[in-house]
């Protein structure tokens, strides 16, 4: 039964490394001989290596640089992108470590602080109990391989349970759920009317008392040593309060536009997830798998539920905002709980609010359904969009006080989104309306460069593997397309639906 699961689970990354299989190993074999390198030489090690590796680009900024007051502001623009590109690489793969790696030494700034950071949750010995829950609401087509996916990745971890609610499906998936507890010895919420996703989580939390709480899609399919190796880096580094995985597409085969974001998917979380956990502060534990200390979450959960903005409930899932509670309850938390006072999920214990770091799990793998056609690409994007707008307000508000580099490259990250559909407008619209079509041209030209950027940034991750070239794609969908989204989900912000989507 559990090499089923596990051929499951693998099988559709399994399926697209073949053709680079022998790369990927050989990268595999220069990343263990850099671990062999003492530790206070390996940073070292990486820096030389990954600035031999980012030579060109930074010999073409330093030579930018000397007459960038000088540029139009659209040369300008592109200096500015392909400069924070440079440096999220640099900081990915010269600082990024994952704290799963049992190779690795334990935290020094952990060591004698467990019992201060979280007293509840030691940092070495007995094994912490966990729940992993989904929410589902009509997805009896594929729910099964979901939940047995969950099934396995709870049997590497003694006392692990499965939690699912079922958010009032009207397709038969119940019938399915009810099964699979029979078999698996999973717990099932039937929930009597629907109540959306977030509702529906909190829901389930309310019947556990787990010190981690992980969450996955139901679109998902995880690793079975996903869960363990996230439970892992929140037992050896107690400041953690939350952790993502490492996603990438499940039907990355369905056609072009699935390969290309699963290449996409791969450098979001490779590249700009590792440079964030470098801080201890990424901003986003994204849905596919989040695992979250009870500490750090627990007294925020109504709060969650019961997101208002602009006036109206805020109903999509976001990933962000709950991410935020954890980022920011040293500055933001004591008010958060006051509000809900009278909640079961703050009077029951009240937990201080500390200032948590938030990492990245790289070796605990999870696959989830991305859109297989454009309509639905943009369904997605402008959920995204949304939750990205909201949770600027709340996020935007604190990110400063957790120190420069984290503050750089979340408002890093804002101006670029503001400024997207801007510069789209002036190249692609205004300027050939002007007859100045080699504006259009050398900004594509710039859109395509930085793909490459992140293309080859892959193939070093994945020597051999082909599919480096399907990100310039999404670099050039993203700004003649998807850019122009941001200000259509701002103007329909209101707008809110049941989605099992990320956000």
């Amino acid at each position: 039964m559990t090499n089923v699961l596990r051929q499951r689970a693998a099988r559709p990354p399994a399926q697209r490394a073949a053709p680079g299989a022998a790369g990927v190993e050989a990268a595999g074999r220069l990343e263990r001989c850099v671990r062999r390198v003492d530790p206070p030489l390996r940073q070292g090690v990486r820096r030389v290596i990954v600035t031999v590796c980012l030579l060109p680009l930074l010999l073409l900024l330093a030579r930018e640089s000397l007459r960038l007051p000088t540029l139009a502001p659209f040369l300008a623009y592109g200096f500015v992108v392909l400069a924070g590109t440079t440096g999220m690489l640099y900081v990915a793969y010269t600082r990024y470590e994952d704290p799963a790696d049992e190779a690795l030494p334990i935290p020094v700034r952990s060591r004698g602080r467990a019992g201060r950071e979280s007293a509840s949750f030691p940092l070495l010995g007995e094994a912490p109990g966990v729940a992993l829950l989904v929410a589902v609401k009509d997805e009896r087509e594929r729910i099964e391989e979901c939940v047995r996916s969950m099934a396995a990745a709870a049997a590497c971890l003694p006392g692990a349970r499965v939690v699912i609610v079922d958010d009032c499906s009207q397709d038969g998936t119940v019938e399915v759920l009810r099964r699979l507890r029979d078999e698996l010895g999973a717990t099932l919420i039937e929930l009597p009317r629907n109540v959306g996703k977030k509702h529906a989580l909190v829901q389930a939390c309310a019947v556990v008392d787990s010190e981690v709480i992980a969450f996955t899609g139901s679109d998902c399919v995880l690793a079975p040593d996903a869960l363990r190796r996230c439970v892992r880096a929140l037992v050896r580094d107690p400041e953690f309060g939350a952790v993502s995985g490492h996603c990438r597409a499940l039907n990355a085969d369905a056609g072009l536009l699935t390969r290309v974001q699963d290449v996409w998917y791969e450098g979001q979380f490779r590249v700009a997830k590792a440079a964030e956990a470098s801080f201890g502060s990424v901003t986003c534990v994204s849905g596919p798998l989040a695992v979250f200390r009870r500490d750090a979450v627990r007294n925020y959960l109504p709060a969650w539920a019961d997101d208002r903005f602009l006036g109206a409930p805020f109903r999509f899932a976001t990933d962000r905002q709950l991410t935020g509670y954890v980022l920011g309850q040293a500055w933001r938390g004591a008010a958060l709980k006051r509000r809900y006072a009278d909640s079961p999920f703050v009077s029951a214990q009240d937990y201080p609010e500390r200032r948590w770091r938030v990492g990245y799990v790289r070796s605990a793998r999870v696959w989830t359904d991305v859109p297989a056609t454009f309509r639905s690409l943009l369904r997605q994007q402008v959920r995204w969009k949304k939750s990205f707008i909201r949770n600027l307000f709340f996020t935007g508000s604190f990110m400063w006080r957790r120190g420069p580099a984290p503050a750089v490259l979340y408002y890093g990250h804002v101006l670029w989104v503001a400024a997207a559909p801007v510069m789209a407008f002036r190249h692609l619209v205004w300027g050939p309306a002007h007859g100045t079509f080699l504006l259009a041209f050398l900004y594509l030209c710039g859109v395509i460069l930085k793909g490459c950027v992140w293309g080859l940034a892959y193939r070093a991750d994945h020597p051999g593997d082909t599919h480096w070239r399907y990100r310039p794609v999404m670099s050039v969908l993203s700004s003649v397309l998807l850019a122009w989204l941001l200000p259509y989900s701002l103007l329909t912000l209101r707008r809110g639906v049941w989605t099992r989507g990320t956000a």
